[in-house]
């Protein structure tokens, strides 16, 4: 496209996984195409458009918010909407959920038919929706380019090519198709957890044969012209490169890492009487001594491993803050209990707030001096943007590859059995005064605050956003 020439402005659907996870990463990119002068339909179902963060007033005009109401699922609780609403072992229901809402945007599309519509990866259907109506197709996957590699090829010659993996156990090891060295794998307990997730049938479709997890996945990629991905060239080029020939026909763009954005994303989002009283409490710490612990929405443990955890956080002696939006749920979907005597005895060292947090007011605190951290890879930009050294505890799906995709200098994985994931209140108490400890846990403060120079680089990443919003103007 000629630098003179005003490229012209285009009509961007936005249509996202029911997670947040997923919903705020869109939004990001939503608000930049936006600043772009371009307009956003953002579409949604009406709990989760009510819940997301405010947007900038200048941008309000050219961001419709679309609100589809979501049909009753069988199994799903009602106002289950996002995967922070239910617990894991609910979560193929909800994957179920789009499929509902198939007809509500095939109609908002034949209505406004927007110039492109980016997608998410359980929008299998929609790419035939698209075609028909001359839509272009862009999937936005939020995971790194690594996780994406581990999951395979697309392209039918290299799925003939390479071996399937039929077994847990081919899960431990990086995959054949990789072709450098590579730490990114599952331990076994993970494998296990992950291949009995995705080796079996979705919900909607068991009575009609079965349709394996991975194929709305691979039904997503193939259906689209361009593949955004959360990820840089600075940290992930060869990862990049092997993603593209993983997925011959489609284009693979880094969108960058879309560093938060402290005032949108939390300052806006509730009234200051949280974060006062959340601040009076760091503002009394010493710098750098708090451990600030949040496992995300999905990570459900049983009561035994909450406990465990709750023990090695007060054996470490180390001031803490444990954030959760509720209490988390056990398998069958009751809220775990805190062990009776925790709140008394951590009583003036630790918080455990069980409410909504202003994570990245918290983790921007100077008084934070270490991240307990299920490894989401929101949850690890945000972190590593502030400098903030991690202890790993991964629970789902990308979070064990997430923590094995570095080299470490930033923070250590709380040790656990291979085989069972069962971990000790010692290990986690080892853990934590190892990275937070003034002694112990310099070199990983320093490599923390090293990774940081790239992770909190906006211009970078704006450059990243640019490149990707020029080739939806180009097409």
């Amino acid at each position: 496209m000629d630098s003179t020439t005003e490229p012209k402005k285009l009509h961007i659907a936005f249509f996202p996984w029911l997670a947040f996870g997923h919903i705020i990463p869109f939004l990001e990119i939503a608000k930049h195409v936006a600043r772009r002068g371009h307009k956003d339909s953002f579409i949604s179902t009406p709990r989760n458009i009510q819940r997301l963060p405010k947007i900038p007033e200048k941008l309000t005009p050219l961001i419709n918010l679309v609100q589809i109401p979501l049909p009753n699922v069988k199994n799903l609780p009602e106002n289950a909407e996002a995967t922070t609403d239910i617990p894991s072992h609910m979560i193929p229901y909800l994957k179920i959920a789009p499929d509902g809402l198939e007809v509500g945007i095939s109609e908002f599309l034949r209505s406004q038919i927007p110039d492109w519509i980016i997608y998410d990866f359980a929008s299998y259907w929609l790419p035939p929706i698209a075609i028909e109506l001359g839509i272009s197709l862009a999937l936005f996957n939020t995971c790194n380019a690594s996780t994406l590699c581990f999951l395979g090829p697309t392209s039918p010659d290299l799925i003939s090519r390479y071996s399937l993996r039929t077994q847990p156990q081919q899960l431990t090891v990086p995959p054949d198709w990789i072709p450098f060295s590579s730490k990114v794998a599952y331990r076994p307990f993970e494998a296990k957890r992950l291949f009995n997730i995705a080796a079996k049938p979705k919900a909607s479709a068991v009575e009609a044969g079965g349709v394996t997890e991975m194929f709305p996945i691979q039904a997503a990629v193939e259906g689209c012209q361009i593949y955004f991905v959360r990820t840089c060239k600075e940290m992930e080029a060869e990862w990049l490169d092997l993603l593209q020939h993983l997925h011959q026909k489609t284009l693979v763009i880094p969108v960058g890492l879309l560093p938060p954005e402290l005032q949108q994303r939390d300052e806006d989002q509730e009234d200051g009487s949280s974060w006062s009283r959340i601040a009076e409490w760091l503002d009394k710490q010493e710098k750098e001594t708090i451990v600030y612990v949040t496992l995300g929405s999905e990570a459900n443990l049983s009561q035994e491993e909450f406990n465990e955890l709750a023990l090695g956080l007060e054996l470490s002696g180390l001031p803490f803050f444990w954030a959760l939006t509720k209490l988390p749920l056990c398998e069958d979907g009751e809220s775990l209990k805190l062990p009776d005597w925790f709140v008394d005895r951590t009583n003036g060292h630790g918080i455990f707030w069980i409410s909504w947090a202003p994570q990245l007011k918290i983790l921007s605190h100077e008084s934070i001096g270490g991240f307990l951290t299920h490894c989401g890879w929101s949850s690890v930009i945000e972190g590593l943007h502030y400098g903030r050294p991690l202890i790993m505890f991964p629970v789902l799906y990308d979070q064990g590859l997430n923590a094995r995709f570095w080299d470490k200098k930033f923070g250590i994985e709380v040790p656990r059995d291979e085989e069972t994931g069962s971990f000790t209140r010692n290990t986690v108490a080892e853990s934590l005064s190892l990275v937070v400890r003034e002694g112990e846990g310099k070199a990983y403060r320093d490599g923390a605050r090293e990774y940081s120079k790239l992770f909190r680089d906006k211009d970078l990443h704006a450059r990243y956003m640019d490149k990707c919003v020029e080739y939806l103007e180009i097409d």
